[in-house]
């Protein structure tokens, strides 16, 4: 973290459309056992994208090729941004991760089989990830929502990015494909907390 005047200057992940699995999940898309290939890490400690891939099928559309993201979770989330969600023809709310009560469904297809999810479709509430050492040194507490600004030809700010604090995180801001691409961030972007 920098500063630039009185403004903290948090750098900037974008998150693009992806799946987390629960074990039950991963073993109907891939097999029995299966165990998730570890491709690349992503930002946040301990999380990475996997060599496996699945299929977002929709009412109207499918998503080849969908990320999946690792460790396995309780829960199998999709993550989309808004233009996803109209291309395969779904409206899901924007959540917190996790929060999949009344979020529609999707099926997922993979090599071994398919999954029919009745629920667990949301766009990602934007939110800034962070330790308690940075929330401290920052003023922010769990669950706070801040505004942050993008510098840039495309400046924007954005509002209501949640904070999430945890010993397991490490700083950055999280927007998805849709947000960076109409803010123009780069790989390497940064954002600064303005409220």
């Amino acid at each position: 973290m920098t500063r630039s005047g009185d403004n903290a200057v948090l750098p900037v992940a974008v998150s693009g459309r992806h799946v987390h699995l629960s074990r039950e999940d991963c073993e109907l898309l891939f097999g029995p056992d299966h165990e998730l290939i570890r491709s690349r890490d992503v930002t946040q400690p301990g999380q990475y994208a996997c060599v496996e891939a699945v299929s977002v099928v929709g009412p109207a559309a499918t998503l080849e090729q969908v990320a999946v993201v690792g460790p396995l979770r309780a829960q199998t989330q999709v993550e989309l941004s808004r233009t996803d969600a109209i291309r395969i023809g779904v409206d899901p709310p924007v959540r917190e991760s996790g929060h999949l009560a009344n979020t529609p469904g999707v099926i997922l297809r993979g090599p071994r089989g398919s999954v029919e999810l009745r629920q667990g479709a949301i766009v990602a509430l934007r939110h800034l990830h962070a330790t308690p050492e940075d929330a401290r040194r920052l003023g922010l507490r769990d669950g706070a929502h801040i505004s942050v600004r993008v510098r840039g030809p495309r400046a924007l700010v954005f509002e209501d990015v949640v904070v999430r604090v945890s010993p397991s995180f490490k700083l950055d801001v999280h927007l998805d494909t849709d947000e960076a691409n109409a803010a123009g961030v780069e790989r390497g972007g940064t954002c600064e907390i303005v409220a």
